[in-house]
């Protein structure tokens, strides 16, 4: 028995170590997939306002039929950012510039007293602006996570495991311009 005694406390050596391994191995593609769930959540919201988007033209259009460039910057706004399949960085660039076409397609319609007073147009102002806070949440809760998986992938002693396994840091959604930050503005007044 007692020749057992060295050989138990090596492989609680090696055992210890081991778990540690794959505890923290397993943590981090925990942290992975939650990264992934939640861009999947910004992309829902997402494809949620693009739906609204060409609904929200053929309203202006009905009124505001002169005003083609604004009109066509918003479609072409909303296909870039549609195609647009890079690094949360490159989607965030073609976001802001949807956001920014569509602030010009409300500064617009404040010319057209009968379209800020139709109701399909009121609307869909409101859905945009329920859509923009839903993109919002999806954003923190996606960046939380990042910040989560990118804390666990520098911090040590899980860096090392992060490096042999190839666990690379993640990117955060963010919006450059601060103004861009903010829900397009929507006066819903008489």
């Amino acid at each position: 028995m007692e020749g057992f005694i060295p050989l138990i406390v090596v492989a609680v050596i090696l055992f210890i170590p081991l778990l540690w391994v794959i505890g923290t191995f397993n943590g981090l593609v925990r942290l992975r997939q939650h990264v992934r769930e939640s861009w999947a959540g910004i992309d829902t919201e997402l494809r949620r306002r693009y739906d609204l988007v060409p609904n929200l033209v053929e309203a202006v259009k009905g009124y505001a039929a002169h005003e083609k460039q604004v009109l066509e910057r918003v479609i072409q706004a909303r296909n870039t950012a549609m195609a647009s399949e890079g690094s949360p960085e490159s989607q965030a660039r073609d976001e802001n510039a949807l956001v920014g076409s569509l602030k010009q397609l409300f500064a617009v319609s404040e010319d057209y007293p009968d379209l800020k007073a139709s109701g399909n147009f009121l609307h869909l102002q409101q859905e945009l602006v329920n859509t923009e806070d839903r993109i919002q949440a999806a954003r923190r809760f996606y960046n939380a996570n990042v910040r989560d998986m990118n804390t666990r992938v520098e911090v040590f002693p899980s860096n090392i495991i992060a490096g042999m396994f190839s666990f690379q840091r993640e990117e955060f959604f963010e919006v450059e311009d601060a103004s861009v930050r903010l829900a397009p503005q929507v006066n819903l007044g008489t």
